[in-house]
């Protein structure tokens, strides 16, 4: 049944292209006569195109040099028959990159104008034909499939030009590129920073770890590895861990050393595998440590005293004179020239309660030839101090010379270094006269502790996991005070809401004074949740079944 029918489908299709035929003859036959005999006017009406038969199927076509119709030509000739129709791409699940051969790796996302250049330059036949277009046709994103649609000029026997539009299907193929090779196999790294403070207060450091989290300076590393005393970064390129050294150069005050060592050689090439390492070691001074001064490094610094303070470190070392309210500046190429210690360390503050205080004009200030230059945002006062241990029981107030008269007022508790009692082994502290040593050195003002814990809505990211030995614990909490009594030094952090805390509304009332952060200079951390997950853990544990 099917036989005959097919039969009898293809004698109508003979016979209607016979009819077809005749009309055309007839149509092209009496084409310059009207139907009354008579013969068209070749000046009122132009002649006709001429017509040829298709010497394949005998359709009527206009000439052309391959005397076939477009539907023969395309079934004889065909212009992509060397250009492949299925192709692969390699792809890294792990760092989502493609390869271009022959070895590099690049960055493209679905449908992009990258992916497009990628794909193309697979197809090697490309050169022999002229492309018109090119576009993606959708494909599911886990299908593992890219299909891109061409079209091409091509030109064939006797100059011919013939358009033709086809579809190369790719296949995305996981290779894993070889930086996330040599990080699987745990040699991954060819550069390493080991940054180090061998000091008893890091404040500096977490100050640091501030400035590399807001410049972004760790984007280009394969891991951080804390360790004791400092963090290790690793990098896979030399230029990216030069980068940070210089980095951390320009941001604190250090000194850096680098060293290499041979992994392998090949002796054919005389190619050379290192791998390189460098050490950045910080100054060991943090905001407010006591420091003593040479007595060469006073006179280079305009008379300073001999006990100062550091006011702040950046690229450089600030200094402040407690008993002159004099400033100076160490760069890091003199620091590590002659290099000091801290005398006392913040952990050696000892509680005070101020008694009486006068603040000494500007006019009664000594000056002299070679002075230095003073701060304007501190105030010079005569302080008497008692330790708050010995309120009520000591009634001889200690006398000192202070920088803080414009903070501190009559009952104020301020924190200061107890030098006169305190054994300090310091070599240059040891050549210095008693009556230039003072008996008390004020650092800052204390404020209740638990108060400012309780208004401290914000937060601030790290590098690596937060610190748990109580030493850490206590210069953490206070880089948070110095972030918050130092505007200037807040402008070089990203501050964060902390949205799982509040602030009462009576401990608003009563901080008074408390330096605080307000809500304009913090930012808002993005956090990635999704309602359906908790929903999904809840049904998986219920579809789970009970083992026996």
């Amino acid at each position: 049944m099917f036989l005959q029918l097919r039969e009898k489908h293809r004698h109508f299709e003979v016979h209607e292209r016979k009819r077809e035929r005749e009309n055309t003859f007839m149509d092209h036959e009496y084409s310059g006569v009207s139907p009354l005999g008579s013969a068209v006017d070749g000046s009122s009406q132009s002649a006709p195109d001429a017509v040829i038969l298709c010497c394949e199927c005998a359709v009527p076509i206009q000439p052309n040099p391959a005397n076939m119709c477009v539907t023969c030509l395309r079934n004889h000739v065909d212009i992509t028959e060397n250009i492949p129709k299925q192709a692969v791409l390699h792809f890294c699940r792990n760092c989502e990159r493609y390869l271009q051969p022959p070895t590099e790796w690049i960055q493209a996302s679905l449908e992009s104008r990258e992916l497009l250049a990628l794909c193309l330059k697979k197809l090697k036949g490309l050169k022999e034909v002229k492309l018109v277009d090119a576009g993606f046709i959708w494909t599911e994103q886990h299908s593992k499939r890219i299909k891109v649609k061409l079209t091409v000029h091509g030109e064939i026997v006797g100059g011919t030009v013939l358009q033709q539009v086809f579809v190369v299907e790719f296949t995305v193929q996981n290779q894993m590129c070889t930086d996330c090779h040599r990080t699987e196999a745990k040699d991954f790294w060819r550069c390493l920073v080991q940054v180090r403070q061998r000091a008893e207060n890091k404040k500096t450091f977490y100050y640091l770890e501030q400035l590399i989290l807001k410049h972004k300076a760790h984007e280009h590393t394969l891991g951080i590895k804390p360790e004791h005393g400092g963090l290790d970064f690793y990098y896979a390129n030399e230029n990216h861990a030069r980068r940070m050294v210089d980095f951390l150069l320009t941001m604190v005050p250090g000194k850096v050393t680098t060293s290499k060592r041979l992994i392998s050689h090949d002796i054919h090439s005389n190619n050379y595998n290192y791998k390189y390492s460098w050490s950045v070691e910080l100054a060991p001074v943090s905001k407010d440590s006591a420091v003593c001064l040479s007595k060469k490094l006073r006179h280079q610094l305009g008379n300073l005293s001999p006990i100062c303070l550091v006011n702040r470190v950046s690229s450089s070392i600030h200094l402040i004179d407690p008993l002159t309210a004099q400033i100076a500046e160490l760069t890091s190429q003199v620091y590590f020239r002659a290099p000091f210690e801290a005398v006392c360390n913040p952990k050696q503050l000892v509680e005070y309660v101020v008694m009486d205080i006068e603040v000494i004009m500007e006019k009664d200030r000594k000056t002299y030839p070679g002075q230095g230059q003073l701060s304007f945002k501190h105030a010079l006062c005569d302080i008497w101090v008692v330790r708050s241990s010995e309120l009520g029981i000591n009634d001889n107030p200690i006398h000192t010379r202070s920088h803080l008269g414009h903070l501190l007022k009559v009952g104020d508790s301020v924190m200061g270094y107890n030098t006169g009692e305190a054994n300090i082994n310091d070599p240059e502290f040891e050549k210095l006269a008693s009556d230039l040593v003072p008996d008390v050195v004020l650092v800052r003002k204390h404020y209740d502790r638990q108060a400012r814990l309780n208004q401290r809505v914000w937060k601030i990211k790290h590098l690596a996991a937060e610190a748990t030995d109580e030493r850490s614990k206590h210069d953490y909490h206070e880089f948070l005070d110095d972030l918050e009594e130092n505007v200037d030094m807040r402008g070089q952090v990203n501050i964060y809401r902390d949205t799982n805390k509040t602030l009462p509304i009576e401990v608003q009332g009563a901080t008074g004074d408390v330096p605080q952060i307000t809500l304009e200079e913090m930012l808002e951390d993005m956090t990635l949740e999704c309602a359906d997950d908790e929903m999904g853990e809840a049904g998986n544990a219920e579809d789970e079944e009970p083992e026996l």
